[in-house]
C-alpha cells in the first residue's frame, strides 16, 4: 500500500500456503510482485533468496526479522495503546512469536509501567525452537518461522541458553498445538462472534488456560487479535 502510494516498486516474499491466499491477492492488487517459496524448505532458504535479491544496489530490504525499528515501534506505539485502553491494568501480556518484535517492544513498555506484568511468549507445540526443541511443520500461520527471534533476549543465542526458564523480556514460555489453535478460533467465532485465525485462536487458548489458574483470579490478561 505504501509502495503504491509513493510510486515504489515492491517485491513481497512469502510462503505458499493456502491460508495466505487472500494476502497474495491483496499484495498483487496493490501492484506488488509476489514471490512465493516452498515453506517445507524453511525460512532460512527464503531469507537467503531475499539476501541474494538485495545484492543489487537498487534493492532495499525492510528485514522485519532484524530491523530494530520493529520492536522499537511496538514499544513506542502498541505498548502505550494497550496500556491506555486497559486503563493501566495489565497483569499478563500473551503473544505468539513471529519475528518477536511485538512481544519484545510491548513487553518492554509494559514492564516499565508495571514491573510485575507477566510477559508470556507462545510457540506452536510442534515447533518450540526458543526452548531448544526442533523446528517442524505446523499450521499456526505467522508464528515460528523456524529461526530464533533476534529481539526477545537482546543478545546472540547459544544452545545452552535455550530452555523454558524466564529470560530476556519473557517470564513464561508457552505452547499451543495447531489442533487446539484452530478449534479455539472456530469456537470463539461461532460462540462469541470473533472472526480470527489460528494464531489468534492459539493466543486465546493459552490466555483461557492462564485465566483458569488460581493466581490469575481477578487479573487482567491482554491478547492481541
Amino acid at each position: 500500500m505504501v509502495a503504491a502510494a509513493k510510486g515504489y516498486k515492491c517485491i513481497v516474499v512469502m510462503p505458499r500456503v493456502r491460508s495466505m491466499l487472500e494476502r497474495y491477492l491483496i499484495c498483487r492488487q496493490f501492484g506488488a510482485d509476489v514471490h512465493l517459496f516452498n515453506p517445507a524448505r524453511g525460512a532460512v532458504d527464503a531469507l537467503n533468496y531475499v539476501k541474494k535479491l538485495c545484492e543489487r544496489d537498487d534493492y532495499w530490504w525492510a528485514n522485519q526479522l532484524g530491523n530494530e525499528d520493529n520492536p522499537g515501534t511496538h514499544e513506542m506505539t502498541t505498548g502505550p495503546e494497550i496500556w491506555e485502553q486497559a486503563d493501566g491494568n495489565v497483569d499478563y501480556f500473551v503473544h505468539g512469536i513471529g519475528t518477536g518484535g511485538c512481544i519484545a517492544g510491548v513487553g518492554k513498555y509494559l514492564k516499565s509501567k508495571n514491573p510485575n506484568c507477566k510477559i508470556v511468549a507462545l510457540e506452536p507445540t510442534e515447533s518450540r525452537v526458543h526452548v531448544g526443541q526442533t523446528s517442524s511443520s505446523h499450521g499456526i500461520v505467522g508464528w515460528s518461522p523456524g529461526i530464533h527471534s533476534q529481539f526477545i533476549e537482546g543478545v546472540e543465542l547459544t544452545p545452552e541458553m535455550l530452555s523454558d526458564k524466564p529470560r530476556g523480556i519473557v517470564d513464561e514460555w508457552g505452547h499451543v498445538s495447531t489442533e487446539e489453535a484452530v478449534a479455539t478460533a472456530r469456537d470463539v467465532c461461532t460462540k462469541q462472534g470473533l472472526m480470527c485465525g489460528p494464531s489468534s485462536g492459539a493466543s486465546l487458548k493459552y490466555a483461557f488456560d492462564i485465566a483458569a489458574r488460581q493466581e490469575a483470579k481477578g487479573k487482567h490478561i491482554v491478547v492481541v487479535i
